[in-house]
């Protein structure tokens, strides 16, 4: 029996689906089950049905286990002396003039903070083993503060990782579910390696609960990958022990789904615009995607390679309402799947995103989803002309309001990942996908002067395909803290050497073979005295690289000796990947049959007659000017009056923008 194909991305509104039969793609989506996400997930596996399915998954579950600090009851253990590092963490203070700043709360409850007297020396060395007396003495403790998950971080275990994972032997026995640091995050900076580290405890009970449930409503023959941050996927075991690297999953997807997209379309710089239900994630793609080792959610520092995603609390579910100064506000707070919109008919109050753009006539009733849910434009009604009371002006200045306050938002999201890093947004293109995003990328991209908009095939589902698109990558680090001097060429490639033996072996365990691999090693470095480094690859000419990459970012580069602090391996397993198929364009206008009906739609402070032009009956080659409402399964698509719009080879939107 032929392979099933499917890709699985969990939203804040809707879990999407996207899966492969024969030679045919096919699309769907269902709401989402906050509750239990897993329940929304099991529900579309049997709709699809069929066996030996090969299947990828981005999930919100240790995200929103973050967001909503619902995660495991987790203690901490360190070495005698510094079981507080969690609670004084570091001086940064984001608002510098507020007198009643709060540092956010630690995931570990005082009381669950302990302390061993052992002792790895900067050198590597144990000076001061482990003591059984005490371990038993702190399985005590953990059973009578009803702990249900450890985190493990000692001083210098990136140098000797044998303490911790002796503690970690001694509470896995006893029944313990543990996490070390040395096997989190082997690197310096012993606050954000244990943040890490308790992070990843913190998940683990509720991760390992959710992924078995899929696990065990899968068929024989089923394989489930688990989508990372990083961009790329990992096993279903894989996940379970370090679930902290799934924290940014579903973005990441996104992330990787454009990039292919816009790579096969012929565009190499490109902004990626996801607005779904909840939020809006947005990241810069110059050549590649961008990965950072520094994060924090919610002011949780994590340090493992992540995506670089700027979030902001705009999505279709986002809740407009009116702030103590009487100003109109849009988000962050989301009506979600229950009771989601009012257009929705859920029991929903609130007028969100997604009611606004009904009320201009940006959706259509007839056509969402297909036509296969019917939305409420005569719900709106009263719960906008209870907000436009309250604000003093008209329901339709309120809509209109709305969505300008968004995307003002989005705007102001795109301009911290590009414009305030220097960036020309002449220069790029914006990829935009998720559910909501085609009802504001055209005007995200006039007001920020980039030149062409580029909608795939069903954005809605866009994340979803990004992980059936995306490789098995595993990252591994390695602290090494070397002078100038003692950074040899030959003294870095026996650690660069030593973790590609680990990644090779790891890859083989999933199935890959030496020669599907791809191993990418790089060297963190920094000038002596700095306090954070830059990632250069590594070659024998790796200083000046680094020299060169300093005054490209900053301007200037110093005369002082330089510091190698990590070394780091990205080891890709190559997969195979569905193919994007190429048509032939056939130039052409608005053929007739797309058109499904016309209707009034609100632009730039009047009413137009405007087209309801079905996405499925254009074809490559197509070409017309605004004002149009392209409607399709996953999404809605805005054409203002000054865009136009054109079907590439790839059955993509590109939409031009005219800035005059």
């Amino acid at each position: 029996m032929e392979e099933i194909v499917v890709g699985i991305d969990t939203g804040g509104t809707f879990t999407d689906f996207i899966y492969k039969k024969g030679k045919s793609w096919r699309v769907f989506k269902l709401p989402s089950t906050p509750q239990n996400p897993a329940e929304a997930i099991i529900k579309g596996l049997k709709k699809i049905g069929g066996e030996k399915r090969k299947i990828t998954h981005g999930t919100t579950v240790a995200t929103n286990t973050l967001l909503e600090r619902k995660g495991a009851r987790v203690a901490f253990i360190t070495n005698k002396g510094f079981k507080d590092i969690l609670h004084i963490g570091r001086q940064n203070r984001l608002k510098l003039y507020s007198f009643k700043v709060e540092k956010p709360k630690p995931l570990v409850e005082r009381e669950l903070l302990f302390e061993l007297s052992c002792r790895v020396n900067s050198k590597g060395e144990v000076v001061e083993e482990v003591k059984e007396e005490e371990l038993l003495n702190l399985v005590k403790l953990l059973r009578e503060k009803k702990a249900e998950s450890v985190a493990v971080s000692f001083l210098f275990s990136f140098f000797n990782p044998s303490c911790e994972e002796k503690v970690k032997e001694f509470l896995e026995k006893e029944g313990f579910l543990v996490s070390i640091s040395s096997q989190v995050v082997n690197e310096i900076r012993e606050y954000e390696r244990s943040s890490t580290t308790v992070v990843n405890a913190y998940v683990m009970p509720k991760m390992k609960a959710y992924l078995e449930n899929i696990k065990s409503s899968l068929k024989e023959g089923d394989t489930l990958k688990i989508m990372q941050s990083n961009g790329g996927v990992i096993s279903l075991e894989t996940a379970v022990k370090q679930p902290v690297r799934t924290v940014l999953s579903g973005p990441a997807g996104g992330v990787m789904g454009a990039w292919s997209v816009a790579k096969t379309a012929g565009f190499k710089k490109v902004i990626t615009f996801d607005m779904g239900g909840t939020s809006t994630d947005v990241s810069l793609v110059d050549g590649r995607p961008q990965i950072t080792t520094s994060w924090e959610i919610s002011g949780i520092p994590i340090t493992v390679p992540m995506v670089k995603v700027h979030t902001v609390g705009a999505g279709g579910g986002s809740i407009a309402w009116i702030d103590r100064g009487g100003a109109l506000r849009v988000g962050p707070l989301s009506a979600g799947a229950e009771p989601g919109p009012v257009c929705y008919g859920k029991g929903g109050r609130e007028i969100t995103i997604t009611d606004a753009n009904l009320f201009l006539g940006r959706l259509d009733e007839e056509f969402f989803l297909g036509g296969k849910m019917k939305l409420r434009k005569d719900l709106i009604t009263e719960p906008l002309k209870e907000l436009s009371k309250k604000l003093g002006v008209s329901p339709l200045e309120v809509a209109d309001a709305v969505i300008k306050i968004a995307n003002a938002k989005m705007e102001k999201a795109i301009r911290v990942i590009s414009l305030e890093k220097g960036y020309s947004l002449k220069e790029f293109t914006l990829v935009s996908f998720g559910g909501a995003g085609g009802l504001h990328s055209a005007y995200l991209a006039k007001a920020l002067n980039i030149p062409k908009v580029l909608i795939p095939k069903d954005p809605g589902i866009l994340s979803a395909f990004g992980m059936v698109m995306s490789d098995v990558v595993k990252d591994y680090s390695r602290s090494v803290m070397l002078s100038e001097k003692e950074a040899t060429y030959s003294k870095l490639k026996e650690v660069i050497d030593s973790l590609a033996e680990l990644a090779v072996k790891e890859l083989k365990l999933e199935g890959f073979s030496e020669d599907e691999l791809l191993l990418f090693p790089t060297l963190d470095v920094r000038f002596k005295g700095q306090s954070f480094e830059l990632s250069v690859p590594f070659c024998k000419e790796f200083k000046e690289k680094f020299v060169e990459l300093h005054k490209e970012l900053y301007g200037y580069a110093h005369e002082r000796e330089i510091e190698v602090v990590n070394c780091r391996l990205r080891a890709v397993g190559k997969t195979e990947k569905p193919e994007i198929e190429e048509l032939k364009e056939v130039p052409s206008g608005l053929p007739e049959s797309a058109l499904l009906k016309t209707k009034k739609v609100f632009f730039e402070e009047e009413w137009l007659e405007t087209p309801v032009v079905s996405r499925e009956k254009l074809f490559p080659g197509v070409k017309f000017k605004g004002p149009a409402l392209i409607v399709e399964y996953s999404s809605t698509i805005l054409l203002p009056p000054w865009g136009e719009l054109c079907v590439d080879k790839f059955n993509n939107l590109l939409i031009e923008v005219r800035n005059g």
